[in-house]
């Protein structure tokens, strides 16, 4: 090995690693390993930032646009009405729903086609008596899938379309994917409909009302005076219990001490930090006179303690009414947290959400782990619930603007037909214009995304709003990351090292490497990286085999769309991980029978369509 060729190794060993450690944001491990190969020489700093103009960047950034017009207007949710039976059992939901989702995420974004359907999902699995994670699972697994079967579907369709281009084959067209995407996505789906939901752990009991989101932790203050001063905390206990809720740990002055002692007393001003399920938490606190002690931005905490008990009380006192005798106007909802949410990394004490948007935030539940921290201090996850309290407008623009789905039954998207219409046009003719060649992919969706500015299906505002700016970021870094590996002939190497070790220079049994190596990296680090780093080792494979790059890339696109065995290789399975009290090792259940029939199904298709 040459001395950059060995670099280069380096430096992708540390990105994989970084990527799977998952500290740090995929988007900033993307930029750390291009600037690694800017001063070691492997990149040009002219070219550094090049990969921020591909026609994959500009692709994707612009499908998540249009995808918010589709999602904004309510064009997905009249289509839902229309498609999805409401007096079908469980397994024709469910494959209704799955199916859905696929035709959805195959023009638009994954993640939003999720989104679109979550409360769907939840609706069905409280009519058909099921656990929502039996429901939210096949969905979310449908929509992955149904990314697979054209160019804009997922990010690493782009990518392996830019570097069959960089090849000098051309790009892929709009629906090259889809003969073989569509018969692994067509099977996948029925399977996982048919059979697979039966796979998922249940995480709740059939027959119980409302949607179990798992226990919330929240914190209550002692007033002056309430029937929880002066008793101690077993005293507590046993009146929490009668309402299924148990206190976990109690602050006074500032300092948070664990509940021990059984015989420690509440004293006025002590908050007291409390597991309870959302449908029993207003009785549990009204049984002792407790008050939610409400999530406050700093700058309130800071002066908290200058404010007079007398009106300390009274605030508090106008949230606990609200929650206890709820209003029409005074709403109580849950709502979980999306990937690129704003909220990630945040916590409640900085979100200010009383000031900002009127509404306040009572509990947090995560897969029902209880807080080592503070409510105020708790760093928000995607996939976290959030239990929010405020007016249903006010809600509404919070869970816009700050990217969560509502999983209340009140549907919050107000359909508006002539929006629909035209945003479902917008989407049918760049889809179309690229499909016939009529303008390049990167042109055709720039002019909708132009057009639906215009139009105002996406208002200008929400323009920049709507781009998973991280995405764009991972992709523009990694193309030239990847362009080094194939310039510096380490892509030939490693293939060379995959083809003699293990291959022994078969073709078949290589795109069969190539496609499981590619769908074990995408289960446990971001799928456009996945593709990213693959496709020259794919590329590099098929020109020591002297085949056709097409299979071997075509696999790529396939593995890097089949991440179902771990809640962080797709987006889609984080963001259920919570409303599905799933734990980290529940997904292979069903995933892993999944990924066996998408091998089985796709090696026989690739070699058809696609000969070696």
């Amino acid at each position: 090995m040459i001395p950059d060729q060995i670099i280069i190794l380096a430096i992708l060993f540390v990105t994989v690693i970084m990527f799977l450690w998952g500290r740090w944001r995929h988007d900033m491990v993307a930029a750390g390993a291009l600037l690694a190969c800017i001063l070691t020489g492997l990149v040009p700093a002219d070219d550094a930032f090049s990969g921020l103009s591909h026609p994959a960047v500009i692709t994707v950034a612009c499908v998540l646009v249009l995808s918010r017009g589709l999602q904004t207007s309510g064009a997905v949710d009249v289509l839902a009405r229309q498609l999805l039976p409401t007096q079908a059992g469980p397994t024709l939901s469910i494959a209704a729903l799955t199916g859905l989702g696929a035709i959805l995420s195959a023009f638009m974004n994954n993640v939003g086609a999720l989104a679109l359907l979550m409360p769907v999902a939840v609706q069905i699995a409280r009519r058909q008596e099921l656990p929502p994670g039996r429901v939210l699972m096949p969905l979310a697994f449908g929509t992955i899938l149904g990314g697979m079967t054209t160019l804009i579907g997922t990010p690493p369709n782009l990518i392996v379309s830019g570097f069959r281009e960089a090849t000098g084959s051309g790009a892929f067209a709009m629906f090259d994917y889809t003969p073989v995407g569509l018969v692994v996505a067509v099977l996948g789906s029925a399977f996982v409909a048919l059979v697979g939901w039966r796979l998922v752990p249940a995480r709740k009991q059939a027959g119980v009302e409302g949607f179990d989101s798992g226990a919330y932790i929240t914190e209550a203050r002692v007033p002056e005076g309430c029937k929880a001063e002066g008793q101690t905390l077993r005293e507590i206990e046993l009146a929490l219990e009668q309402a299924d809720a148990q206190v976990l740990g109690l602050v006074r002055n500032e300092v948070r001490v664990t509940p021990s002692n059984p015989h420690r007393r509440a004293r006025a001003g002590d908050i007291l930090i409390i597991e309870a399920e959302a449908e029993v938490l207003a009785n549990a606190l009204s049984s002792l006179g407790l008050k939610l002690e409400e999530a406050k931005p700093a700058k309130e905490e800071s002066k908290k303690r200058e404010v007079t008990a007398e009106a300390e009380d009274d605030e508090q006192e106008e949230t606990s009414e609200s929650v206890s005798e709820p209003s029409d106007e005074i709403v109580l909802m849950e709502l979980v947290i999306l990937p690129n949410s704003d909220l990630l990394g945040r916590s409640a004490r900085g979100i200010q959400l009383r000031t900002r948007y009127g509404v306040n935030l009572l509990a947090v539940s995560r897969q029902g782990q209880r807080s080592v921290t503070r409510l105020r201090a708790l760093v928000f996850r995607a996939g976290d619930l959030l239990l929010m309290q405020g007016a249903p407008e006010a809600l509404s623009e919070f869970a816009t603007s700050a990217g969560c789905v509502p999983l209340a039954e009140r549907d919050l998207r107000i359909p508006d037909k002539g929006k629909a219409l035209t945003s479902a046009a917008i989407m049918a003719v760049a889809v179309g214009a690229a499909a016939f060649g009529i303008l390049p992919a990167a042109v055709s969706f720039a002019a909708g995304v132009l057009a639906s500015m215009a139009l105002r299906t996406v208002p200008p505002r929400s323009v920049y709003s709507a781009v998973d700016w991280s995405v764009v970021v991972l992709l523009g870094a990694l193309i030239p990351v990847a362009g080094a590996m194939e310039s510096t002939g380490t892509a030939y190497l490693i293939a060379r090292l995959l083809l003699d070790g293990v291959a022994q220079g078969h073709a078949i049994v290589a795109l069969a490497l190539i496609l499981v190596v590619t769908m074990t990296l995408s289960d446990l680090m971001n799928n456009a990286a996945t593709a990213a780093v693959m496709c020259p080792i794919a590329i590099g494979t098929a020109t020591q085999l002297g085949a056709n790059a097409d299979p071997f890339l075509m696999a790529v696109a396939i593995g890097g769309s089949c991440a179902f065995l771990t809640p962080i290789g797709h987006q889609n399975n984080t963001l259920i991980l919570g409303p599905g009290g799933f734990h980290f090792g529940d997904y292979w259940r069903l995933g892993l029978p999944l990924e066996l029939l998408v091998v089985l199904v796709s090696i026989p298709m690739l070699l058809w369509v696609w000969p070696l």
